[in-house]
């Protein structure tokens, strides 16, 4: 019902009343959505039960009776029937009705409309299928909850009144469903592949497995997994028959590709060509929980909802431990990268299972390359070679990662094929120019499609790329390292020059896979060159533990009393030690233990006391780049210190996932904190005092604005907090830390996940 009462619509006329159709009848009666509510079906006895259910208000056998004055006319019968129903009814429309169906397929329902109205269809027609069913059919099997958390699909017509499907809309979410609009053309074959093709290989399947001599045995033994599958096949054999006639290109055309990749399936088993065998069902395995995770994300994100918070109460005694933290982030997406475009296998431990990885991974599996895993940290990837990658199917999604897609710009810019990479709303507003103007002056077709140069990222396949000289306007490894990436099949010399040091993981790794890569220091940063033309050799790489995770446990450690904590094989790369560097200026009890190389990169075991107030300091500008991503977590430091903590040339913080430093002074505050951003960092009133450990924070509730980091660093702040903190938008801390919680409650933290 609206706002004012009135009901959506005044009545509502039925052809037909199966299971679709009596099952929105019950949610237009509980909703009191109509003001009367008919019918009109050949039997008798189905508009009896309908009326004594409370479905209708009257039945007719007769669908021009019926449709009389009905401003809601659903065509709640077979497809094949679309036609003869609307000849029927024609005479009688009101010139306002909203006509829908509810029919599998839309084009032959748009075939049928146009026989009978000609090329002027009505405006109030809106083709509709809801997906949802039941092995069960007829008037009683209808449920009121039969379209819940299912999808809904309108198919508007160019001449379809706005209104028209607007009331549509409202009707099937009152249902709640979950309404999508999209093209005719585009529905059938959608639906072609993901409902027409499994129910034809359902009956296929049980077709084939009766007529074997042995058929009993066949079904007695069968396992779950069988009886699931087959189900389907239990559906109405009429409306099938209808449907696979009704949507007869598109069903051929998904049963050709259905054929083609069974055959590949056949081949790689008679030839037992294992790694291929491995790498489809990895590939099939993987996509599935990929995609499975976007489509759960991407409406998530996109209407700002929120469906995960953290709640941390105060109580802690201590902040302790001995434990690893997952593998460092940055490292992961490379050793995919590189391993991927390598010649040989690359066999990778500690890969850290994260989102932003694993998007990544996904990438380079959608692009041809074989990949084992991950299991366990392990991930083993059968390299193509320089040459190798192959065109993927649709657009390469990278999720949250906007490593991923800046890295990937460069390596995909040098390929034969188009791509285009998107990502979720969070990564959609992070700009992408910084990366796409440098790549055009190498002769890359690169456009960032999105308002100000935001993702998504069409490239279109280059061949002879220059070699270039660039002067990075600002520190920022991951520009860096997609112009050298493009630069690994550019013609010449590929050089860039960084204005301060910046992470150097991409150089260490490429030179742990084979290249030449040289660094040359100059006055403030590097210069960092490599010739195009080479190629990379498989090996093994030791990913360590990521010091960006480890950051937010040695905060935590600081600014608690009693605590001792030690945390293993943390990466100590000097370009990504400015955390620590910072940490002990402010006064923290620090220790960096146990130095080592694993993988090419310096690993250490770093070792945190608890105890000493932290003094509020003016962060060096030369630690801006080796803690750009570590700041959040120091900010919760600052507040904690006594005096006045001033960070400058920090810009960067502005365009990460979120605006950092504004998230993070919106958070303070909340909390009783006294701060000021600044264009280009901020300043933080301490209120810690020298031997006193009374709490810091008010309670409050923080928006993280689904940044993984902010979210993490005000969970750090529950340790110092007077009442509990609630942060919300915390699913994201998957894409980068996914056993957070898991470790802090391990240290001592009363953190609690839920979803709202």
């Amino acid at each position: 019902m609206s706002a004012n009462n009135t009901p959506l619509f005044e009545k509502v006329a039925f052809i037909g009343l199966g299971l679709i159709g009596s099952s929105l009848a019950r949610v237009i009666k509980a909703h009191h959505l109509a003001g009367e509510v008919v019918a009109s079906t050949r039997s008798e006895k189905t508009l009896a039960d309908a009326k004594q259910l409370g479905l209708i208000d009257q039945g007719f056998s007769s669908a021009s009776e019926a449709v009389q004055d009905a401003d809601l006319i659903v065509l709640a019968l077979p497809v094949q029937a679309t036609e003869k129903a609307l000849q029927q009814i024609k005479p009688y429309l009101r010139a306002d009705a909203i006509i829908t169906d509810v029919g599998s397929t839309k084009g032959n329902v748009v075939q049928a409309a146009k026989n009978v109205f000609g090329e002027n269809l009505p405006k109030g027609f809106v083709p509709g299928h809801p997906i949802a069913g039941s092995e069960h059919s007829g008037v009683h099997a209808g449920k009121i909850d039969l379209f819940a958390k299912h999808k809904v699909i309108l198919t508007p017509l160019e001449s379809s009144d706005p209104i028209a499907v607007q009331k549509l809309i409202q009707l099937w979410q009152s249902a709640q469903a979950e309404v999508i609009c999209m093209d005719v053309a585009q529905h059938d074959e959608v639906l072609a592949h993901t409902s027409h093709l499994p129910h034809l290989m359902a009956f296929n399947l049980v077709e084939q497995l009766a007529n074997r001599q042995d058929n009993l045995d066949i079904f007695r033994y069968a396992a779950g997994g069988f009886r699931d599958f087959s189900r389907i096949a239990a559906s109405d054999p009429q409306m099938w028959h209808d449907i696979f006639l009704a949507n007869k290109k598109a069903i051929l055309s998904a049963v050709t590709g259905f054929e083609d990749q069974l055959q590949r399936f056949k081949q790689v088993i008679q030839s037992e060509d294992s790694n291929a065998l491995m790498g489809m069902l990895g590939h099939a395995k993987a996509a599935r929980q990929h995609f499975n995770h976007m489509l759960a994300n991407t409406p998530l994100m996109e209407n700002n909802a929120v469906t995960q918070q953290f709640t941390i109460s105060p109580g802690s005694q201590q902040f302790s431990g001995h434990f690893s933290v997952p593998g460092d982030k940055s490292v992961s997406h490379r050793s995919i990268m590189f391993g991927a475009i390598a010649e040989g296998t690359t066999h990778v431990t500690g890969f850290l299972e994260g989102e932003d990885a694993l998007a990544t991974l996904q990438a380079f599996r959608d692009m041809g390359v074989s990949i084992e895993g991950p299991k366990n940290g392990e991930v083993t990837i059968h390299g193509v070679g320089m040459h190798g990658l192959k065109k993927p199917a649709s657009a390469l999604y990278m999720g949250n990662s906007g490593t991923s897609l800046r890295l990937l710009s460069g390596m995909l810019s040098a390929q034969a094929f188009d791509t285009v990479m998107t990502g979720d709303a969070s990564l959609s507003k992070r700009p992408m120019e910084r990366i796409a103007k440098p790549l055009r002056v190498m002769g890359a077709k690169i456009q960032t499609t999105g308002e100000k140069g935001t993702p998504p990222v069409s490239i279109t396949g280059a061949q002879g790329l220059k070699g270039i000289h660039y002067d990075l306007p600002m520190a920022s490894a991951q520009v860096k390292s997609g112009i050298l990436l493009a630069g690994l099949w550019a013609e010449g010399a590929t050089s860039v020059t960084e204005p301060e040091p910046t992470r150097d993981h991409t150089e260490r790794m490429l030179r742990a896979f084979g290249y030449d890569v040289k660094t040359q220091k100059q006055d403030h940063g590097n210069q960092i060159t490599l010739q195009g033309g080479g190629k990379l050799v498989g090996t093994n790489i030791q990913v360590p533990s990521d010091i960006s995770s480890a950051a937010f446990f040695m905060v935590g450690a600081a600014i608690s009393q009693n605590a001792d904590l030690t945390l293993q094989a943390v990466g100590i790369n000097p370009t990504r030690t400015g955390v620590i560097e910072i940490l002990k200026q402010m006064g923290a009890d620090i220790s960096v233990l146990n130095e080592r190389i694993a993988g090419g990169e310096p690993i250490a075991d770093i070792h945190i006391r608890g105890g000493k107030t932290l003094k509020g300091i003016h962060m060096p500008e030369d630690q801006v780049p080796l803690a750009i991503d570590e700041f959040p977590a120091l900010f919760i430091a600052a507040a904690c210190a006594e005096g006045e903590t001033i960070l400058t040339g920090a810009a960067e913080l502005r365009v990460k996932e979120s605006d950092r430093i504004q998230v993070m002074a919106d958070g303070l505050i909340a909390l009783g904190i006294q701060c000021q951003p600044t264009d280009d960092g901020i300043i933080i009133q301490g209120k810690g005092k020298t031997g006193e450990w009374s709490p810091i924070f008010t309670g409050g509730q923080i928006e993280s604005h689904h940044d993984h980091r902010i979210a993490m660093s005000f969970s750090i702040a529950g340790l110092r907090c007077a009442e509990p903190i609630t942060i919300h938008g915390t699913e994201t801390v998957a894409t980068s830390f996914p056993t957070f919680t898991e470790l802090a409650k391990k240290a001592g933290m009363l953190i609690q996940q839920s979803d709202v």
